[in-house]
């Protein structure tokens, strides 16, 4: 007699935290994150406060288990002093499981780097620095609502580099108002001349509740242009020896970042700050948790004292879970492994296999000894491949 079957059990997977610090200069037009301008200074001591106040009510849910890597994200993260974020992640530390050398990523805005600063985060813990560079364009910065020029982005990098980062990433946007072809490949090749260890390259976008989306910018490129924008860059990243691991991403061999890795891998994280989102996988319960977080910085902080009243949560129903899972994996040039998906959704792989197979005819996807790969035209279509796992 054959083997019963045993059908799949949802594992907890890696563990990231992320980290909401929702103030920044001047909210940019294009912009659709939880970010709002600040008013004076920001109330950073309350704010880290409240910050160890909500850890401590998500504990409970990953008591255990080991943190992989931190990100602090926002907003402008680069407005908080040193000694906030060293003050955060002790307390962190001491309540969480940190893995020997985890990677810790400080996004920046070059407007506000100052001497001395990065010293300071380096000795807190911070060891990569995302840059949030956009164009090196000055007339583009002052079109996209920058508060930095070329001249201070080429600065601060100069600077993090003095003070011991060796690894950082440089945002850098495509499709620009007003920009041309030559102008897109002018800024991979000034990003290049700083020698990074990541580069993060999208396309422009305009969001709904944005400056942008209800008063677009004139002189967009179209949609062929963009396109060329973005194959050409690519070469010319691919050139210089960046290897493009997602959709958006390239970094040199092994410099990867390991925290967004985690969420295209279907992981778990927990979220924290004004807005924060997180992701939980319950193995006990066999449920997935999505975690979300008052957005507004006053409403967060009014209610991190109080259990229960600073956010709350949804379960993902098991007919949602295929969608949440593609909408991460498929964005990875490696796509996953189909006993990935059985372990990190709770589901037999048959639960895929219709619009697998469809994906498959489309020339969309490949499936090969147990991994699912989007081809070369899936990784052009990822949206409509995607789409494909959607359930009414």
């Amino acid at each position: 007699m054959g083997r019963s079957y045993e059908p799949p059990m949802l594992m907890p997977p890696p563990l990231s935290l992320y980290v909401h610090l929702p103030w920044c200069v001047r909210k940019c037009p294009y912009c659709d994150f939880n970010s709002h301008e600040a008013r004076g200074t920001p109330p950073f001591e309350a704010y880290v406060d409240a910050l160890v106040a909500d850890l401590e009510h998500d504990l409970p849910l990953v008591w255990g288990r080991t943190v992989h890597s931190v990100f602090f994200g926002g907003g402008t993260p680069s407005l908080f002093p040193a000694a906030a974020i060293d003050r955060f992640l002790q307390a962190a530390s001491a309540r969480l499981r940190f893995a020997p050398g985890l990677e810790v990523t400080l996004e920046t805005n070059p407007g506000t780097a100052e001497h001395g600063r990065f010293e300071d985060y380096l000795r807190a813990g911070v060891n990569r620095i995302s840059f949030g560079i956009q164009t090196f364009d000055d007339a583009c910065l002052r079109r996209l609502g920058r508060i930095h020029d070329s001249a201070q982005a080429v600065a601060a990098v100069a600077l993090a580099r003095e003070a011991g980062f060796d690894n950082f990433n440089l945002d850098l946007m495509y499709a620009l108002p007003g920009q041309t072809l030559a102008m897109a490949e002018d800024d991979v090749a000034r990003a290049l001349a700083l020698a990074p260890t990541h580069i993060s390259h999208y396309q422009l976008t305009l969001e709904p509740n944005t400056v942008f989306a209800a008063r677009p910018p004139e002189a967009l490129p179209d949609e062929d242009l963009a396109w060329d924008m973005q194959e050409h860059c690519q070469a010319q990243l691919a050139a210089a020896g960046y290897a493009q691991y997602e959709v958006s991403a390239y970094a040199r061999p092994g410099r990867q970042c390991a925290h967004n890795l985690n969420y295209w891998r279907f992981g778990d994280y927990l979220g924290i700050g004004a807005g924060a989102h997180g992701k939980i996988s319950l193995g006990s319960e066999q449920t997935l948790l999505r975690r979300w977080k008052h957005r507004h910085p006053t409403a967060w902080l009014a209610a991190a004292g109080t259990p229960g009243a600073i956010g709350g949560d949804d379960r993902i129903a098991p007919e949602r879970r295929p969608f949440e899972f593609m909408l991460n994996a498929l964005r990875l040039v490696e796509g996953f492994r189909l006993a990935d998906f059985e372990a990190r959704t709770g589901l037999a792989r048959a639960a895929i296999a219709g619009p697998l197979a469809t994906a498959v005819a489309n020339g969309w996807l490949q499936v090969d000894a147990g991994r699912v790969v989007p081809t070369a035209l899936g990784q052009r279509f990822t949206n409509d491949v995607v789409a494909l796992f959607l359930t009414d």
